[in-house]
C-alpha cells in the first residue's frame, strides 16, 4: 500500500523491526475488536451473568483463536489479502466481499468515531468537536510517509495504556476473583448466544483481516511466515482477551458490591461507581483510546480492502484515509445515532463472520494457492466447527437486525 506501509525489499528486516511489526500487526488486530461496542457488551454481560461470564469469555477466546490462527496462516501462506484470495477460490467474489466488508467497517467507523467524541466529553470537550478532532489526528497518522511504523506505535501505546487504566480499576472495585474462577471451568448457567456474540464481537467483519494484512504490507508471507503469523496471532487474540478479563473484574466487582449500572452507558456508569470521579475520569480516557485506535483499525482494513479492488487507490492513500474517515464523520453528523449504529455494525459482523471463516477453511484445501501450506488436520476441524457455531449465531442475529 503505497504510501502508507514500509514494502517489502526481499532483504531481512532488522531483528527489533521485525519484531515491532509484528507486535503492531497482533495490537492493531486487538484494538480494532476493542471499541466502544466492546466495552458496552462486556459490561452489559457482566451484569446480566455475573461471574459465570467468565465462562463466556473463556470459550469465546478459545473459538477466537482458532479463526484468528486459521484465517492469518491462510492469508499469510498465500500471500495474498483476503478479496485478492476470494476472486482465486470464485471469480467475481472478491469484489463482493470488498462491498461487504468496507460497508460493514464504514458503518462500524460511525459509531468508533462518535466514542472518541464521548470519551473527550468527559474532559469538557464538546461530543461534536471531539470527534471532529479524532476524526483528523485518525487522516493524518494514516497520510503520513511511514504511516505503517507509526500504526504500530499509536495501537501498542493505546492498547497497553487501556489495560493499566482498567487493571487500576479493576484492583479498586475488589472482585470476587475466586467465584470467576470457579464460573470460568463449571458455571452456574451458560449462554451460548453471549459466546457467540463475543466471538463476532472479537473476530467478525474486517477485524481478523486487520492485522493479516498489515504482516502482507510488510512483506511477511509464503510458508515460511507461519511461526511468525502465529505468533502474532496469538499475541492479537491474548491482548484483547486481557482487556476484556479486566473490564469483567472491574464491573463484576462493581456489581457484586451492590452497584447498578446506568442502563444509559453501562461502562461509564461500571467505572464511576468502581473507583469514584477518577473512575470516571479514566474511563474517558479508555473510551478515547478504544473509540480512536478502532477508526485506525477499521479504516486501515477497509482500504486495504478497497485497495485489492481498486489498486490505483494505493497511490492515493492520503486523499482515501481522509475521505473515508470524513465520510464516518459527516454520516455520525447526519444520522445521529451512534448507539443504534453500534448495534446494527455488530449484527452486519456477526452476519459477515461465517462468510469469512467459510472462505479462509475452503482456501486451506488449496494447496497449490498457498505456497503448498496445508492447515493441520485439527486446526482446520476445530475451525469447521466454529463455522457451524457462527453459522447458527448469524441465524438467530437475523430476528434482531430486522427490528433494527
Amino acid at each position: 500500500m503505497s504510501g502508507s506501509v514500509e514494502p517489502a525489499t526481499g532483504a531481512a528486516a532488522p531483528v527489533g523491526r521485525d519484531r515491532g511489526v509484528s507486535a503492531g500487526a497482533a495490537f492493531l488486530m486487538a484494538t480494532s475488536a476493542i471499541g466502544p461496542g466492546f466495552l458496552t457488551q462486556t459490561a452489559v454481560f457482566t451484569a446480566r451473568l455475573g461471574a459465570d461470564f467468565a465462562f463466556a469469555i473463556l470459550a469465546s477466546v478459545a473459538l477466537a483463536l482458532v479463526v484468528q490462527v486459521g484465517v492469518w496462516r491462510v492469508l499469510g501462506a498465500s500471500a495474498r489479502r483476503a478479496p485478492e484470495l476470494a476472486s482465486e477460490l470464485v471469480p467475481g467474489l472478491g469484489p463482493v466481499l470488498v462491498a461487504l466488508v468496507v460497508l460493514g467497517g464504514l458503518v462500524f467507523n460511525v459509531g468508533n468515531v462518535a466514542g472518541c467524541g464521548l470519551g473527550l466529553a468527559v474532559y469538557g470537550v464538546p461530543e461534536a468537536a471531539g470527534a471532529a478532532l479524532s476524526a483528523a489526528l485518525v487522516a493524518v497518522l494514516l497520510a503520513t510517509p511511514r504511516a505503517g511504523a507509526a500504526m504500530d506505535q499509536v495501537a501498542r501505546g493505546l492498547g497497553v495504556l487501556m489495560i493499566l487504566l482498567t487493571a487500576a480499576v479493576a484492583v479498586v472495585s475488589r472482585p470476587d476473583a475466586g467465584a470467576a474462577l470457579r464460573a470460568a471451568v463449571w458455571p452456574g448457567q451458560v449462554s451460548w448466544l453471549t459466546i457467540v456474540t463475543l466471538l463476532g464481537g472479537t473476530v467478525g467483519g474486517y477485524i481478523p483481516f486487520s492485522g493479516a494484512h498489515r504482516l502482507l504490507d510488510a512483506g511477511v508471507s509464503g510458508p515460511s511466515a507461519i511461526p511468525r503469523l502465529t505468533r502474532s496471532a496469538v499475541l492479537g487474540v491474548g491482548v484483547a482477551a486481557a482487556m476484556r478479563v479486566l473490564f469483567f473484574a472491574a464491573v463484576l466487582g462493581v456489581v457484586g458490591h451492590g452497584g447498578v449500572l446506568d442502563a444509559a452507558n453501562p461502562p461509564a456508569s461500571a467505572f464511576r461507581l468502581g473507583a469514584g470521579e477518577w473512575g470516571y475520569r479514566f474511563f474517558g480516557l479508555v473510551l478515547w483510546s478504544a473509540a480512536i485506535s478502532s477508526v485506525v483499525g477499521c479504516t486501515y482494513t477497509s482500504l486495504s480492502f478497497l485497495e485489492s479492488a481498486w489498486p490505483r487507490l494505493a497511490g492515493r492513500r492520503a486523499h482515501a484515509s481522509f475521505a473515508f474517515v470524513a465520510l464516518s464523520l459527516a454520516l455520525l453528523c447526519w444520522l445521529g445515532q451512534p448507539v443504534r449504529l453500534l448495534i446494527l455494525a455488530g449484527a452486519l459482523n456477526g452476519l459477515l463472520l461465517p462468510a469469512t471463516l467459510a472462505l479462509t477453511l475452503l482456501a486451506a484445501r488449496r494447496a497449490d494457492l498457498l505456497g503448498g501450506y496445508r492447515l493441520p488436520a485439527w486446526l482446520a476441524a476445530a475451525g469447521w466447527a466454529t463455522l457451524v457455531a457462527a453459522t447458527a449465531a448469524a441465524v438467530l442475529a437475523l430476528g434482531d437486525l430486522r427490528r433494527l
